[in-house]
């Protein structure tokens, strides 16, 4: 099997190890909102999916519009949220942690684990003051727990095996049950074997809505997991024991041109919720627009305490809230900006070949003893994007990716494309295509 670094050395190329799963299982989204369902009924049947180029499985599952007094349902690019079913005045969930494959771009499968199917979870949506239960089945192959992170609850439900809880053995399930306190965006992943299982993809979002549905409304309501991936090229399942060296970086668990879009319509106000379980911050900027962090796992911020930008940093182990106002139409490029996190497969051992010629006679006479070394860089990295026919190992993305109306658009990992539209139905997150610039708008080149 072809290593990472032996890779790279022969083919002086950074490619892309991404992943991803299958996102069969996931469910329909039963109606949150604040009235009661009907007892024990069954979720309601599965929302329309966003229509992108990305594959089947891993489309976002777009959530039924809300009805009159409740809440706005999050959009989980990408994902779905959870069903629930209605026992005794309780919101009862079922997750199930299991083995899962995940297709993080188109040609890159990954053996992750996950819960029902997905890497992230499903997202758990409820409303402030909401008594909830989540009953949680163990099909990884080692005991688990889960830690409903950054919430006040019973200390006898905060998930930490051996301190708080028993672990959940192979094939049985746990059940939790407690009593939503304070509205704010929240994660849940396990408690037991932490470096591997969220190593391997076991997280999800877990957002609390206020009990009034007007407090911070929004049109658009995004959710975004961040997280770091090692895949070796040509390989499937994740280097569990990475501390630092990672080479594949997520929305949602994929890596672009896999994501998913963000479809906004002119003049709705959105909000963005970032989630950072990863090992190392992600400054996450918004092209084209000012946005305000709104609200942390901790609650809202005051409004005092807001100010305009368009980086917000992710610190690891926390959540971040952002809001802006999309008043201007065009396709906005949203990424994280340390560099390599928005490419696929990048390595830290790559000589610097800029001002060295490797073409000719050279070229060939290595290789006459290196068949697969390919040169490149002499001029930078740019020429890869360009290079549809590199040969690469099987399960392994270009470090450069993605192909935009004007040509190559040269990014991975953490970066996705924000399509602000006027005209748009307050429901439609469908992909409206490559935006129309209007007459003397678009950037162009003189001849010298």
């Amino acid at each position: 099997m072809t290593s990472r670094r032996s890779f790279l050395s022969l083919s002086g190329t950074m490619a892309a190890a991404g992943a991803a799963i299958g996102i069969a299982k996931a469910s329909a989204q039963g109606h949150a909102g604040h009235g009661p369902a009907a007892a024990d009924q069954e979720p309601q049947r599965r929302s329309p999916q966003l229509t992108t180029g990305t594959a089947p499985s891993a489309h976002t599952r777009v959530p039924r519009p809300p009805a009159d007094g409740a809440f706005r349902p999050v959009v989980t690019p990408n994902g779905s949220s959870l069903p629930w079913i209605m026992k005794d005045g309780v919101k009862e969930f079922r997750l199930v942690a299991q083995p899962v494959k995940r297709e993080f771009a188109p040609g890159m499968v990954v053996n992750a684990w996950g819960y029902n199917g997905m890497t992230p979870g499903p997202t758990i949506e409820a409303v402030e003051g909401d008594r909830v239960r989540i009953l949680v089945k163990n099909e990884v192959p080692e005991w688990t727990t889960i830690h409903w992170h950054g919430m006040r609850l019973p200390n006898g439900m905060d998930g930490v095996g051996g301190l708080t809880q028993l672990h959940i053995p192979v094939g049985k399930t746990g059940v939790y049950e407690f009593t939503l306190e304070d509205p704010a965006t929240y994660m849940y992943h396990p408690h037991a074997d932490e470096m591997v299982q969220m190593a391997m993809g076991l997280m999800g979002f877990f957002i609390v809505h206020p009990r009034n549905p007007a407090t911070r409304a929004v049109d658009r309501d995004f959710a975004i997991m961040l997280h770091a991936w090692d895949v070796k090229p040509g390989t499937a399942t994740p280097n569990v024991a990475t501390m630092l060296d990672f080479n594949i970086w997520t929305f949602n668990s994929r890596a672009f041109p896999g994501t998913d879009i963000l479809a906004v319509r002119a003049g709705d106000r959105v909000r963005i919720r970032l989630a950072n379980l990863s090992m190392t911050s992600h400054p996450v900027h918004l092209h084209g627009h000012h946005m305000l962090q709104t609200a942390t796992d901790g609650g809202t911020v005051p409004e005092g305490g807001r100010w305009p930008m368009n980086t917000v940093n992710v610190p690891v182990g926390s959540t971040v809230d952002v809001e802006w106002i999309a008043d201007r139409p065009g396709d906005w490029a949203l990424h994280c900006h340390k560099a390599h996190h928005a490419m696929n497969a990048m390595a830290h051992d790559l000589p610097n070949f800029i001002g060295v010629s490797q073409g000719g006679d050279l070229q060939r006479r290595v290789n006459a003893l290196l068949p697969q070394y390919m040169a490149m860089g002499s001029s930078g990295m740019a020429e890869m994007s360009q290079m549809d026919g590199m040969p690469l190992p099987p399960n392994t993305l270009p470090m450069l990716s993605g192909k935009g109306p004007f040509g190559p658009m040269e990014m991975g990992g953490m970066f996705t494309v924000v399509k602000v539209r006027e005209g748009l139905a307050p429901g439609d997150y469908r992909d409206p295509g490559w935006y129309r610039h209007p007459p003397g708008t678009v950037m162009r080149v003189l001849d010298a």
